[in-house]
């Protein structure tokens, strides 16, 4: 059993570093010659689709999310099934994603303007700094220099992405596994503030959180009775605003309600559990904020997990199939 538990250590400590040691070919301007104009096209087609969608933000930030925790960072998201293969893009918890055809518009207007060079993994990491910066949120600068992955399986993203059920130690390890930390699991839980959820997320805290018809004691009582005028029991349909009156604004409210319990997942309040996670809750609540700021250092934090560059993988001509 020891040797064991020490072989899956090492394997997990060989992935982050094979992934680091990847994300060191990535580099602000990586495109200044082969495709100078490649920020602007993307923000271009972000630009557009909030304008006449506001709700839009939310969705490319999450495709983002989903694309690197399963497979890294490398568009594996954006493919479409195959008849032989269920891609990523079919699972229960991407079913909701929205946005592709954003990602389609950037693809389409930078492969008329430099064919072939333009990864699809690259342009949802730009994607979705747009779409938060466009909304009044932090803005970063995006290392560039992905390549796009050949595989998608329906299962790795069933098994690999968090879940709005997941507790502290659950996530820990998680996100842990990739690379990130602590810090970085706690400032990427603040990208729920922009977006809606299907009540199916959390209504087991409104109607049987325990299996005995219970409430999560853990969540406010009076923001229980608010939600359930929204969501019924067993709801699979309806959605509510993850951060009630500013979901299409970047801003630090999100943390000021899971200070008063009223996350809307167990894995916003598992926040409150942990000493240090706690901690900057209580302090991104209160005045002196470094969100914004940390989450900028946490998106670049993320965009380096497992991506493929060089001679790796390849650039899709379209985003949603391989070549």
């Amino acid at each position: 059993m020891a040797t064991l538990k020490f072989l899956s250590i090492f394997i997990i400590y060989l992935a982050i570093v094979l992934g680091l040691v990847n994300s060191q070919d990535l580099e602000v301007g990586y495109y200044k010659k082969t495709c100078p104009n490649v920020e602007a096209i993307v923000k271009k087609a972000v630009a557009d689709s909030i304008s006449s969608d506001s709700t839009m933000a939310a969705p490319l930030l999450r495709m983002h999310f989903h694309d690197c925790f399963v497979r890294g960072c490398d568009g594996s998201v954006l493919l479409n099934s195959t008849k032989n293969n269920q891609a990523e893009k079919d699972a229960i918890a991407n079913l909701s994603l929205r946005g592709f055809q954003v990602i389609d518009v950037a693809k389409s207007a930078l492969e008329k303007q430099c064919p072939g060079t333009v990864s699809c993994a690259d342009i949802l990491a730009l994607a979705a700094r747009d779409a938060v910066s466009l909304i009044n949120g932090p803005t970063w600068k995006v290392q560039l220099g992905r390549r796009d992955g050949r595989v998608s399986i329906l299962s790795e993203a069933t098994t690999k992405l968090p879940t709005p059920f997941d507790n502290f130690t659950t996530l820990k390890t998680t996100f842990g596994a990739l690379g990130l930390s602590v810090k970085d699991l706690v400032v990427l839980s603040g990208g729920h503030t922009i977006g809606v959820s299907h009540c199916f997320s959390f209504g087991g805290r409104l109607y049987n959180f325990t299996g005995k018809g219970d409430m999560d004691p853990n969540m406010d009582k009076n923001y229980i009775a608010q939600l359930k005028t929204k969501c019924k029991s067993n709801d699979v349909t309806t959605t509510v605003q993850m951060d009630p009156g500013s979901a299409t604004k970047f801003d630090t409210d999100y943390y000021t309600l899971v200070s008063k319990r009223r996350g809307l997942f167990v894995s916003d309040s598992t926040l409150l559990t942990d000493k240090q996670t706690r901690a900057y809750v209580l302090d991104q609540s209160s005045s002196g904020s470094t969100f914004f700021e940390d989450f900028g250092v946490s998106m670049v934090n993320m965009g380096k997990i497992g991506v493929l560059t060089g001679k790796e993988g390849e650039i899709r001509k379209q985003c949603a199939f391989i070549n």
